[in-house]
């Protein structure tokens, strides 16, 4: 407690620091991830995926970023079990936002499309485990975790699968694509809409003191979907059939038609990966001011300062604005060849899971969704569409992560302990 109350300053400076470096990795690395497809497909530049990401990563980690946060920072690890050495507990949260956070910085400047989810977890449990012990780590939190990482890829992928399947079916085989584009495209911007500002309405915006019924969700969320549907329409009524790109079955005139989706698409993208990433870099961040804060009270619950969400937005998108476009491209260009119709479906289907994740308050991992979505357009047109070497090398890199933070979190850990302790 002694220890709390006599460098409580520094720990929240510390915390503050550490934890926008951790949110800078989140937005230079994952959130490049979260946008590939839109870059990739060709439908939005590099300097417009970062406009669109500083406006919606923001809003989504400010208006729906608080339910992950509990996940992150309890959810892992016992509490109780440091509840008489407070410190113990900074030193770790501390080491964790900066072991994920190095690690981060690497990945990024090598251009490895990584998780931070796995970051931030394996640098929890790398301080955990040999800070207070085996028996504090939540191991069936962390099994579900594992579990999820595995579950959130398949369903991103067989709702990107389904997506393009659709399309294919209503549009791409039909006699003439694209008045077919043009009759069906009003439907799948309302999609992007309704999906992601009902699941916003599930989520009760609680820290916001916002709370609504099923029916009024449903209802608010459609309202929204027909707005977003409309102003859609008006975009893609202004597109014209290219006649000379190709004159029988015009597939060129309709990716001209989803282009705009595209738009509509990253919105939500970015929305959904700031509701659902920014926990990774405030959830340790939070745990260190509610200690300090209370003098050192180890609290079961604690009111998060939105102060904390909005030093979470920015860094993310300083992140992406300052370093995202060493890794924007890998997810969108070399897994397999994106299109305007293919990054639509694949990342609408990503957002849809990462938000009903968010939902959930589980902390699922927004690079193995996004890859996951992708290879589910790429199976649609069959195996050999994809690129299994670059699959293969990306799974290489998320399992390195796990220890690589780890370690780092752990020398950090004890490195504070020395420092602080001593004295």
């Amino acid at each position: 407690m002694e220890i709390i109350q006599e460098y409580g300053f520094v720990f929240m400076a510390l915390a503050m620091i550490f934890g926008f470096y951790m949110t800078w990795g989140i937005g230079a690395n994952d959130v490049a991830n979260a946008m590939g497809t839109s870059v990739g497909s060709g439908a939005i530049t590099v300097k417009q995926a970062i406009i669109i990401a500083a406006i919606f990563e923001f809003a989504g980690a400010f208006i729906a970023g608080g339910a992950v946060t509990k996940t992150i920072r309890k959810g892992i690890i016992d509490p109780a079990s440091v509840v008489h050495q407070p410190e113990i507990l900074v030193y770790g949260m501390l080491g964790a936002l900066l072991g994920a956070a190095f690690w981060l910085m690497i990945a990024s400047t090598k251009g490895w499309p990584v998780s931070t989810t796995h970051s931030i977890v394996g640098a929890i449990v790398g301080f955990a485990m040999v800070g207070i012990g085996m028996d504090a780590v939540n191991w069936s939190k962390i099994t579900k975790i594992v579990a999820s990482w595995l579950v959130s890829p398949m369903i991103g992928g067989t709702i990107s699968f389904l997506l393009m399947m659709s399309i294919r079916s209503l549009i791409l085989n039909a006699d003439n694509p694209f008045q077919k584009s043009k009759q069906y495209g009003p439907f799948y911007v309302f999609l992007v809409g309704w999906i992601v500002v009902l699941v916003s309405m599930f989520k009760g915006l609680k820290h916001l003191k916002l709370e609504f019924t099923v029916t009024q969700s449903v209802m608010i969320a459609t309202v929204a979907g027909i707005i977003v549907a409309i102003i859609g329409k008006i975009m893609i009524d202004k597109v014209q059939m290219d006649e000379t790109a190709d004159k029988e079955f015009h597939y060129a005139s309709v990716e001209k038609v989803f282009t705009p989706m595209m738009i509509f698409t990253a919105c939500a993208m970015a929305f959904a990966h700031g509701s659902n990433d920014v926990a990774n870099g405030i959830g340790p961040l939070a745990a260190v001011v509610s200690i300090v804060q209370s003098g050192g009270e180890v609290s079961q619950k604690a009111e998060l300062p939105i102060w904390i969400l909005v030093l979470g937005g920015a860094g993310i998108v300083v992140g992406l604005a300052t370093m995202g476009y060493k890794v924007m491209q890998t997810i969108g260009t070399k897994i397999t060849e994106l299109t305007p119709t293919r990054g639509y479906c694949a990342t609408l289907a990503a957002a849809t899971t990462v938000v009903l994740a968010s939902r959930t308050g589980l902390p699922v991992s927004t690079t193995h969704i996004a890859v996951g979505a992708v290879m589910g357009v790429g199976l649609a047109r069959g195996i050999g569409a994809l690129d299994l070497r670059v699959i293969g090398g990306i799974v290489v890199s998320w399992v390195v992560t796990l220890p690589a933070a780890g370690i780092v979190s752990a020398i950090t850990f004890f490195t504070l302990k020395g420092i602080f302790s001593a004295g």
